[in-house]
C-alpha cells in the first residue's frame, strides 16, 4: 500500500501486467501530499465516510463484525482505511469497509484513513481488486467481480491473476459460475452448495437439467465427488450404475443401517427416505402371507 505507481491511469493503455493494489494507483494526490510524506494517516469523522456503491462484497459476518468492534474498542483500529475526497467535502471508502463497520458499532467518532486522490474507474477497480485479494469472498461474490473487471476493464484472466494472485484457470471457472441459474448461485452464495457442487452441475446442458440435479444433490447431501458421478451418469446413462452407487452412499449411514437391520427382521424390501430426522419406511410385500409377517413383527398378528 506505500509503493505508489507514477504513471497516470490510462483506461485504454495500462500496463499488461500489474502488482495488485499498487498497480491501479494514480498519480500521488495534492490534498493530502503532507499526509503522505509523513506516512501518518488523517482522522476523519466517521459520518463524514460514505459507503463505496461499487463494494464487492454483499455480505458480512455479523459475529466476526462484533469480534472486530471489540477488538476495535479496545485497541483502535491498526490499519487505516483508504478514501478519496468527494467534491462536497466528504469522503469515500476505497478499502477497510469491514473496519469502518466495526469502528460504528464500537462508539468510535473517528478512524484513521489515508486519502488518495483517483479517478471513479480508478476506484472502482482498486475496491474489486482489495476484495479479491481476501480469502473470504463467497464464490459468487468472486464471479461477479471478476466479471466486471473484464467487461468494465476489458482485462483479460491473465492480467486479472497477475493483479490478484489468483491461478487463471480459477478465475475462468469462477466466471462460469455466472451461467448457472439463479436459484443455483444463491445455494452457492448462502453455503448451500459448494464451489465443487456448482462447477460439477455446470456440466450440464439445460436449466431445467441443472435445477432438477441440485434439489436432488442438496437433499441427499452428496459430496463433491457423488456429484460429479451423478452428472456424468445424467450426460452418459451408460454410467447409470456408478450414479445409484453415488445416490446409495450419499444416504445419511445410520439411516442406512436401520434399514438393512429392518429388512434382515422381515425378510422383505424395506426402503427408508428420511430428510433431516423426517420422512416414511415403506415396506414392499408379494401376498397375504407377507403382509401377515409384517402385522406379527408389529405385534399385531
Amino acid at each position: 500500500m506505500e509503493t505508489v505507481s507514477t504513471h497516470a491511469f490510462d483506461a485504454k493503455r495500462r500496463p499488461a501486467l500489474g502488482k495488485g493494489i499498487e498497480s491501479l494507483l494514480g498519480p500521488r494526490p495534492t490534498v493530502a501530499a503532507e499526509v503522505e510524506s509523513t506516512g501518518k494517516p488523517l482522522e476523519i469523522a466517521l459520518d463524514r465516510i460514505e459507503r463505496n456503491p461499487s463494494q464487492t462484497r454483499t455480505s458480512f459476518d455479523e459475529a466476526k463484525l462484533a469480534e472486530l468492534a471489540q477488538s476495535i474498542a479496545a485497541t483502535g483500529v491498526v490499519q487505516p482505511v483508504v478514501v478519496r475526497e468527494l467534491p462536497d467535502g466528504r469522503y469515500q471508502l476505497i478499502m477497510g469497509e469491514r473496519r469502518w463497520r466495526a469502528s460504528q458499532m464500537a462508539g468510535k467518532a473517528t478512524i484513521p484513513a489515508i486519502v488518495r486522490q483517483v479517478s471513479d474507474e480508478q476506484a472502482l477497480e482498486m475496491t474489486i481488486v482489495e476484495n479479491l485479494q481476501r480469502a473470504d469472498l463467497n464464490p459468487m461474490e468472486q464471479a461477479r467481480a471478476f466479471e466486471r473487471l473484464s467487461r468494465e476493464f476489458h482485462l483479460t484472466q491473465e492480467q486479472m491473476a497477475a493483479r490478484t494472485g489468483k491461478d487463471r484457470a480459477s478465475i475462468g471457472n469462477f466466471i462460469r459460475l455466472l451461467k448457472l441459474p439463479e436459484s443455483i448461485q444463491g445455494l452457492v452464495e448462502s453455503g448451500g452448495l459448494s464451489f465443487g457442487h456448482a462447477r460439477a452441475l455446470l456440466g450440464l446442458e439445460s436449466t431445467e437439467q441443472m435445477t432438477a440435479a441440485a434439489a436432488k444433490v442438496t437433499a441427499l447431501a452428496m459430496s463433491v465427488r457423488q456429484t460429479e458421478s451423478y452428472v456424468q451418469g445424467l450426460i452418459d446413462p451408460e454410467s447409470k450404475p456408478k450414479v445409484k452407487k453415488a445416490v446409495a452412499e450419499a444416504v445419511d449411514p445410520n439411516v442406512r443401517e436401520a434399514q438393512d437391520r429392518l429388512q434382515r427382521r422381515l425378510g422383505l424390501r424395506v426402503r427408508v427416505e428420511d430428510k433431516k430426522g423426517k420422512g416414511r419406511v415403506i415396506i414392499e410385500y408379494a401376498g397375504v402371507e407377507d403382509f401377515d409377517a409384517i402385522l406379527a413383527a408389529l405385534g399385531e398378528g
